[in-house]
């Protein structure tokens, strides 16, 4: 019965605003799309702090000139309006979005043509990364409704490293299909020097989202928590499946505050959202509280509830030929100029809800 509820809440979209109608009883459904996107190096041609941001200028290697960052523009605003669905043909209602340089870039973004009529609204959050780069959060008011925003840093309350910077979580409540939730975006340390030497960086990460989904939490128990981002790491890693405390069976989240990671049995298929040397890794994760699971089990969905998560590997996103044919279609490869996409598959969960 379960399977055919969520096949039911899958298909059978009347109208507009992505309400579904069940065959049997008549409930009306809306089904909101969650997505996080790594865009690549979303950067404006001016140099503003002189070192990494030369690359990103006229004057740099790459020659990034406004012809260049206006193609990024345009292909980054196409892939997102390619994720519209049947059941959300706005769009996601909420996008989390990494490795973009300033406001000043998604605020172009969202005004590309592809885009611009989802009105979506940008948070962003100049953090402490060496490089420039941010974190950030794109939603459609149509659907959510801010109350709070807060950024935290990982500070020497989980990591013995004064000089290491890195990006700033963004914490942002809103309200959305009026319930309470609490999205968090991330850009988790690199692997450079080795995934092994420096996992203790990424394991300091997930132990700063677990602090923070506790103390949210503890603020108001009665709310969904989302957490996504570029993690640098796979669902069964240590700074995921341990310090972060990520579930891979939904059998094990039984409390308010376990976590289940829906993308770890979807890399276990061989599906991930980059590769290398052939490996694919599933670094770009949407993982969530138990909270969105308290009525996956019911026919009825009065609280928003998890519909389904997916790898959006489109095939206009990926290289047609050569020995990376398969990967995601990036915007440079060895210094060449491809005029792609990102190095990143996006990744997006779906939630349902019945409406009155």
């Amino acid at each position: 019965m379960k399977k055919l509820v969520l096949l039911l809440l899958s298909w059978l979209c009347i109208s507009p605003l992505a309400q579904c109608q069940q065959a049997d009883g008549g409930k009306r459904y809306q089904v909101f799309g969650v997505m996080f996107y790594n865009l690549e190096n979303l950067f404006d041609t001016i140099n503003n702090n002189g070192t990494y941001d030369l690359e990103f200028s006229p004057q740099g290697g790459r020659q990034w000139n406004n012809a260049k960052y206006w193609s990024k523009q345009h292909n980054m605003a196409y892939a997102i309006s390619q994720m519209a669905t049947k059941n959300t043909p706005m769009g996601p209602a909420l996008i989390g979005v990494s490795e973009i340089e300033n406001r000043t870039v998604l605020d172009d973004l969202v005004k590309q043509p592809e885009i611009r009529d989802w009105h979506l609204q940008v948070i962003h959050h100049d953090g402490p990364d060496r490089r420039g780069v941010d974190v950030g959060l794109l939603y459609n008011p149509r659907f959510f409704k801010v109350l709070n925003v807060t950024n935290q840093r990982l500070d020497s309350r989980f990591i013995d490293y004064p000089t290491f910077r890195t990006r700033d979580q963004l914490c942002v409540t809103g309200m959305l299909a009026g319930e309470k939730v609490s999205v968090l975006v991330n850009h988790w340390p690199s692997r450079l020097g080795g995934e092994e030497q420096s996992s203790w960086l990424r394991e300091a990460a997930g132990k700063m989202m677990r602090h923070t989904v506790d103390s949210l939490l503890a603020d108001d128990p009665n709310q969904g928590i989302i957490f996504m981002g570029d993690l640098n790491d796979d669902p069964q890693n240590k700074s995921c499946a341990v310090a972060m405390g990520a579930k891979r069976d939904m059998k094990d989240v039984q409390e308010i505050g376990d976590i289940y990671n829906p993308f770890w049995k979807i890399l276990d298929k061989g599906i991930g959202t980059l590769a290398y040397r052939g490996q694919w890794n599933l670094f770009d994760q949407i993982v969530f509280n138990q909270y969105f699971l308290r009525h996956y089990d019911s026919k009825d969905k009065p609280g928003l509830t998890f519909l389904r998560a997916e790898v959006l590997n489109r095939e206009f996103l990926k290289t047609k030929e050569g020995e990376r044919q398969g990967y995601p279609l990036r915007t440079y490869s060895a210094g060449i100029f491809l005029n792609g996409y990102s190095d990143h598959f996006p990744t997006e969960i779906f939630l349902v809800k019945e409406v009155q």
